[in-house]
């Protein structure tokens, strides 16, 4: 299958599920207008302002900012909180916008009003911000302190969203100071409080942010994998803005490894969501990265006219870092061309922007690529002064990574300058890397830089050729003897060898048939049990319900109820159809069938009843891996044939623990029970099968892996023999994707 095409089926998914939601938008601006209206009292006409201001920012950014500005200028300054308020809404869309000045300006402002905080939600998003401006200005110490009274307050305050922006914001910072493992720890944390919440863009966000840390320390495969999962939430959550950023960023990506059609791909979605949400910044910036694909592809007109479009884009909105950023990648394609006066204006320029906001990391980025102009002219002093430069702030500031290829650079310089000496010691720095680092690793680029190093080592390896000879004469003449004075003690050796190596083939071709056959049949019993369960999840009768559910909204008109019903629904069949054959999947997948269809269940009987899902922070979600859809027979059977939603206060709970090296799964309901559904044949036999298949599942793998699992139901209240508990053993299984 084409590659291309393959990229491009998780992506059709997420129009449809981007589709689903535009129904209900027009009615959602009209009640949050109409709570605007109706509001009385500033704080609470405040509320309502930044409430809709932050639905604009996910549909339409252009009306987010003239909102968030209205706002700013109505704010009362003598009513601290709401002032604060309006300060953290205004500055939260210049992030968005990029314009980096106003939002250092709005945080200033809010700084000195910390004192007059008394709400605790506030204070968190407050010590975050100040904490982050800090960030931005490189004082580490600071925003540390402000960090973890976020934290301290966060925790206190129970709510999993606040906890998990703390969480992110210092991941960040730890990948800011080269911490690779505090930022990975940071994150795990984040996404563990994130899955806790409600709020699907606050796990998509922790999800992004975890694939920025591991871009940034050259783990590009699972930086990738991280956005593609936070770009599936973000379209479940339709935050037209979210998957605008995560496009762009998965495209630079693709591009990084070479995948140019890829990049070429998602940088393009990423613009056509900028234009549906008027995102100009994410439109430019969408453009910036698409011309150096042009630019890959040698394509220089093109690549020329992208960038140069995506300029006055960025001059509008007074977006500095964009602006630098683009002025670099037009640097780079001038270079390219041998138009080095354009190439050192274009660097200039972009110099002069990063300056402006003191961005340490892109000026050593700059200075880089104004020293490989000097060194295609010639002026190789300048060329080592400026990739000097480069070295020495990227020691101190951002990812250190880079550094290793301005190494290359001036291996190369030094070369041209005949030092021999400076050249290979560079070199062997950067060869160091690219030897642990196999995601951008490039055959055709390591001979290049490996021939200095080669012919230094040629003219030696040829003085030492003449006594290798002279041995290995030796060596013969020797051997020659000795054969002939052991020939006949060989020979019988040597069929004696001879022998043993045809039984030894045989004894092999005869074991390989036989595991071949015992693996065969494994497969087979494999496979009819995937389609038995496969036929299992996709009852008829649950299909025919959820149909008629979904018909029943739509008679009601009711758009919400029956887009979410819709796109849940398509969503558990999507995963049950991709995931039925496979083996294992991630736990995470797992637990998202499970909500799907619990949450489509609720729905379906009115809220008739609640359920819990509960996974032990000490179970990596992302990497324990299970059988597919190994509890979903259960959970079906407390719903349909516990009748869950006949009992007052029903509820089922599913729980993830470790238990000395092995998974144990606890599902517990509190229906009518064993004994009361055994009056119903058909759920009688119902049980039975899926038990049986968990059983002979939960067999072959003890077989296969020689593990002890097992599969144990009890009644819940044994007294009056109601509700089921249900306990699953299975071997905890990590899979960990390369880096």
């Amino acid at each position: 299958m084409n590659p291309k095409f393959k990229l491009s089926i998780p992506i059709l998914f997420l129009f449809i599920a981007c589709g689903a939601f535009t129904f209900g938008q027009t009615g959602i601006e009209k009640e949050l207008k109409l709570a605007v209206k109706n509001a009385r009292g500033e704080a609470k006409i405040l509320d309502a302002q930044i409430a809709l201001g932050r639905y604009y920012k996910n549909t339409q950014v252009k009306k987010a900012d003239s909102t968030a500005s209205l706002i700013a200028k109505s704010a009362n300054k003598a009513n601290t909180l709401s002032y604060v308020k309006s300060l953290l809404f205004h500055a939260e869309i210049c992030e968005i916008l990029g314009n980096q000045d106003a939002y250092l300006r709005d945080i200033e402002l809010a700084i000195p009003m910390i004192k007059g905080i008394k709400d605790n939600l506030v204070l968190i998003s407050l010590n975050n911000s100040i904490g982050h401006y800090h960030l931005l200005n490189l004082d580490y110490k600071n925003a540390k302190q402000y960090f973890q009274e976020a934290e301290k307050l966060a925790t206190k305050s129970r709510q999993n969203n606040l906890i998990a922006e703390t969480y992110v914001y210092m991941a960040l910072q730890y990948m800011y100071l080269n911490n690779k493992d505090s930022s990975e720890i940071y994150t795990d944390k984040a996404l563990s409080f994130a899955r806790r919440s409600a709020s699907k863009e606050i796990k998509a966000h922790c999800l992004n942010i975890q694939a920025q840390i591991f871009d940034y320390f050259g783990q590009i495969e699972l930086s990738v994998a991280k956005n593609i999962n936070a770009l599936q939430i973000a379209a479940e959550a339709n935050n037209l803005y979210q998957l605008s950023k995560f496009n762009r960023e998965i495209g630079i990506a693709q591009r990084t490894i070479l995948n140019l059609d890829d990049a070429e791909y998602y940088f393009k979605q990423s613009i056509d969501y900028a234009k549906q949400i008027q995102d100009d910044r994410q439109w430019a910036l969408g453009l910036t990265n698409l011309g150096l694909v042009y630019f890959d592809r040698k394509e220089f007109l093109q690549a020329l006219k992208t960038t140069e479009q995506s300029i006055l884009i960025l001059e509008k909105l007074n977006d500095i870092n964009g602006l630098g950023e683009t002025y670099n990648n037009l640097g780079i394609i001038n270079r390219e061309q041998k138009k080095f006066v354009e190439a050192a204006s274009n660097f200039n320029q972009a110099l002069v922007y990063f300056e402006s906001t003191n961005n340490k990391e892109k000026i050593a980025g700059v200075y880089h690529n104004v020293g490989t102009v000097f060194q295609k002219q010639g002026k190789f002093k300048n060329a080592l002064n400026y990739l000097e430069k480069s070295i020495q702030i990227r020691k101190k500031y951002g990812s250190k990574n880079e550094i290793y290829k301005t190494y290359r650079v001036i291996s190369e310089v030094y070369k041209s300058l005949g030092n021999t000496q400076k050249s290979l010691y560079y070199l062997q720095l950067y060869l160091d890397y690219m030897d642990g680092n196999t995601t951008i690793q490039s055959a055709r680029k390591i001979a290049e830089l490996s021939e200095a190093y080669r012919s230094d080592q040629r003219e030696r390896l040829i003085s030492s050729q003449s006594d290798s000879i002279y041995k290995q004469q030796q060596e013969k003449t020797l051997t020659a003897t000795k054969l002939e004075n052991s020939q006949l003690r060989n020979n019988l050796m040597f069929y004696i060898i001879v022998a043993l190596i045809i039984i030894a083939g045989l004894g092999i071709i005869i074991g390989f048939y036989r595991w071949n056959q015992i693996k065969i049949k494994q497969q087979r019993k494999e496979a009819e049990m995937s389609q038995t369960l496969l036929r299992a999840q996709m009852n008829p009768h649950f299909i025919f319900n959820a149909m008629s559910v979904i018909q029943s909204y739509i008679y009601e008109n009711d758009t919400v109820n029956s887009s979410k019903f819709l796109v849940n629904f398509s969503r558990l069949m999507r995963l049950i159809l991709e995931n039925s054959s496979k083996e294992f999947i991630p736990l995470e997948t797992e637990i998202e069938i499970l909500e799907k269809y619990l949450a489509m269940q609720k729905l379906r009987f009115e809220e008739r009843f609640e359920y819990d899902i509960k996974i032990e922070e000490n179970i990596n979600n992302d990497f324990t891996v299970i059988p597919p859809m190994i509890t979903q027979p259960f959970i079906e059977n407390a719903i349909e044939h516990g009748q869950l939603h006949t009992i007052e206060g029903g509820f089922i709970s599913v729980s993830f623990k470790k238990t000395n090296d092995m998974l144990s799964i606890h599902i517990e309901d509190n229906g009518i029970g064993r004994k009361g559904s055994l009056t119903n044949k058909k759920s009688k036999a119902h049980k039975s099968m899926a038990m049986q298949i968990t059983r002979e599942r939960i067999d072959n793998l003890n077989k296969k892996y020689k593990t002890s699992g097992s599969l144990d139901i009890e009644d819940f209240n044994k007294t009056l023999e109601t509700g089921t508990k249900v306990l699953i053993l299975l071997p905890l299984r990590e899979e960990k994707p390369n880096s």
